[in-house]
């Protein structure tokens, strides 16, 4: 595999339910040490992109690459056995379990022999404590506290430490900053780029433009379920990315247009269509 291969990567993919079509030839990819920023308002289509890329939905044409080979994901489980794990807001994380017990559910190590197998609550609260300051996050240091008592931030760090650990080479990250305050917002924009240093790659949907300037390289608005722009970091403004998710961009061009007609016109509007 060539250094510059996108681990994931969406060639024209559509995506329909009966009559309705909600994604429209979507290209993009994501290499590793790469943050791939999806920005879009509500009803942008960025939820049903998640889910496909993530095994939940299936493309109704198009095609979905992982190292340059086509791949076809019947689930979210055959997804995530390819490395693709995706975190949601608040990390998915289980409230009323503890650290240790919550990092582990469903993979939990035991101790003991047969019949006599039991949690080895020591060893999984040493493993997800140390997993979650390895990122930075210095303030947990008990696996025995409970989910519910973390912060936004300290949950979106606790789960995305939970997949780096067993594997992910792709984080899709769903809105992770969305219900968050600055300071919470802030750690997890450091895990991200604790992330991208890993060489992981990061898929980050977001409709804050801010956070993504942070820690995007790469950029895709969705609009309408289509990709209204693709650009690298540097290329284009706040201002104009704003615009772009708004659809200003095409607004602008109008008011422009009639603003030329008037100074070619003393002033007159355009007049009404026939």
């Amino acid at each position: 595999m060539a250094d510059n291969t996108p681990i994931l990567e969406l060639r024209n993919v559509n995506k329909s339910f009966g009559p309705i079509d909600v994604l429209h030839d979507i290209s993009i990819r994501v290499r590793a040490g790469e943050v791939l920023c999806l920005l879009g308002d509500n009803g942008a289509g960025k939820s049903t992109l998640i889910k496909t890329m993530a095994g939940v939905h299936k493309p109704t044409t198009g095609q979905i690459l992982m190292d340059g080979q086509p791949v076809v994901f019947n689930n979210p489980r055959e997804a995530g056995e390819r490395g693709i794990a995706t975190v949601h807001q608040f990390g998915g994380t289980f409230a009323l379990m503890t650290i240790g017990r919550s990092f582990f559910i469903g993979v939990e190590p035991t101790r003991g022999w047969g019949p006599f197998k039991i949690f080895d609550r020591k060893k999984a609260n040493a493993i997800a404590v140390k997993a979650v300051q390895d990122f930075g996050i210095t303030r947990i240091d008990d696996g025995d506290r409970l989910v519910g008592g973390l912060s936004g931030g300290e949950r979106q760090s606790l789960a995305i430490a939970r997949a780096v650990h067993f594997g992910a080479r792709v984080l899709i990250l769903d809105e992770p900053t969305a219900a968050l305050g600055v300071k919470q917002a802030t750690h997890v924009l450091r895990i991200v780029n604790e992330a991208k240093r890993r060489g992981l790659a990061v898929v980050f949907i977001t409709h804050q433009v801010m956070h993504a300037m942070t820690v995007g390289d790469h950029f895709a608005v969705l609009i309408r379920g289509a990709v209204a722009a693709d650009f690298r970091k540097g290329e284009k403004s706040r201002e104009e990315i704003t615009d772009l998710m708004a659809g200003g961009e095409t607004m602008a061009d109008l008011e422009a247009q009639i603003e030329g007609y008037m100074e070619k016109h003393q002033g007159h509007p355009p007049p009404p269509a026939n």
